[in-house]
């Protein structure tokens, strides 16, 4: 016996990568739904082998369905999730709208698994931003062996994290660069983003940090540990998928080098790839498609007591997004619902 899954949001990268990975992962369904808005309905989606046409989400009964995995923005979300909530289908959210709530679990399953209990609370549970997703498989198992004091972060986050009009942008600028009297001005972004990198993604706040730089810090806490303090610099860059960051890690206890990238090697959803030669570290056009967190550059940083650096890249419509939110329904069914 499997389960009744509707996707919403089915239409956008997100929604898309979300049937990918359910049929992938082959997760146990026995019904399946894509809706989306009534601009998009009857747009055909893929799920495995099968060719779905979007439902309208507005007129969608969600009673009798057990998991809702949402893929749209807060706006839509605060409208529809409560009613599907409410219908007794549990939804999965992977917009910003209910990651600070204190009554709604924020899960990464291979971080935080135990906090899917608090899911009945709301019959909510939130996905977190694309860049903490990431870094918090990695920095977790470090936690655990040396607890973790401070983390400077800075993203190179791919254009698919502002979705699809962010990817046709880079694309069109990018053309335009090679071709007189077809450049193309922004639209999406403030300023150009081909050939060019961005400080500055989501709005700036009265502290002069950015929504997504507040986000990283925010959540880190509640998943991981709210004594860690955590400082981010988030930056657009011209990739179209894969989100990379450079992290730096301060930590109570002395943690060798050596002894870092044996733990991550052995910790759950992350491969380490850190050899000291030419090529001998991920980018972000190798990880695209992939359900790890890359882990490379991995070495001691030598101006603190207990420091250390590594890189970390991550396709960003997977785990930052729609892999995790498969994970937590996985996650949901196992410990739970107990159906599949």
């Amino acid at each position: 016996m499997g389960y009744k899954i509707a996707v919403v949001g089915a239409t956008g990268n997100v929604g898309r990568e979300m049937l990918n990975i359910l049929a992938e992962r082959q997760f146990p369904v026995d019904e399946i739904v894509a809706l989306a808005s009534r601009r998009s309905l009857g747009t055909e989606v893929s799920f495995g082998d099968t060719t779905l046409k979007t439902k309208d989400l507005d007129t969608f009964d969600f009673t009798g369905w057990d998991i809702a995995l949402f893929a749209v923005g807060s706006e839509a979300t605060k409208q529809y999730a409560p009613k599907a909530a409410k219908a007794g289908c549990v939804v999965i959210d992977n917009s910003s709208l209910y990651r600070y709530d204190a009554d709604i679990p924020l899960i990464v399953p291979e971080v935080n698994p135990q906090a899917i209990h608090g899911y009945a609370k709301k019959n909510i549970i939130a996905n977190p931003n694309c860049s903490t997703a990431q870094m918090v498989v990695a920095l977790k198992p470090l936690h655990d062996r040396a607890k973790i004091k401070r983390v400077v972060v800075s993203t190179y986050q791919s254009v698919s994290g502002s979705g699809k009009d962010a990817i046709d942008e880079l694309w069109n600028q990018t053309k335009g660069m090679y071709v007189p009297g077809q450049e193309v001005e922004p639209s999406v972004y403030p300023k150009q983003i081909a050939f060019n990198v961005i400080p500055h993604i989501d709005v700036f706040m009265d502290s002069g940090d950015t929504k997504e730089e507040w986000k990283m810090v925010a959540e880190t806490k509640k998943i991981v540990d709210p004594s860690i303090k955590v400082t981010a610099t988030c930056v657009r860059v011209p990739v179209f998928v894969g989100h990379s960051e450079s992290v730096n890690i301060e930590t109570e206890e002395f943690l060798d080098e050596d002894e870092a990238r044996d733990i991550l090697r052995e910790s759950p959803g992350i491969l380490v790839v850190d050899k000291r030669e030419d090529g001998g570290y991920v980018t972000p056009v190798e990880c695209v498609g992939d359900y790890a967190t890359f882990v490379s550059r991995i070495r001691q940083d030598v101006t603190v007591e207990n420091g250390l650096n590594l890189w970390c890249v991550s396709d960003n419509l997977r785990k930052g997004a729609a892999l995790n939110a498969v994970q937590i329904a996985e996650l949901l069914g196992r410990e739970v619902l107990k159906k599949g």
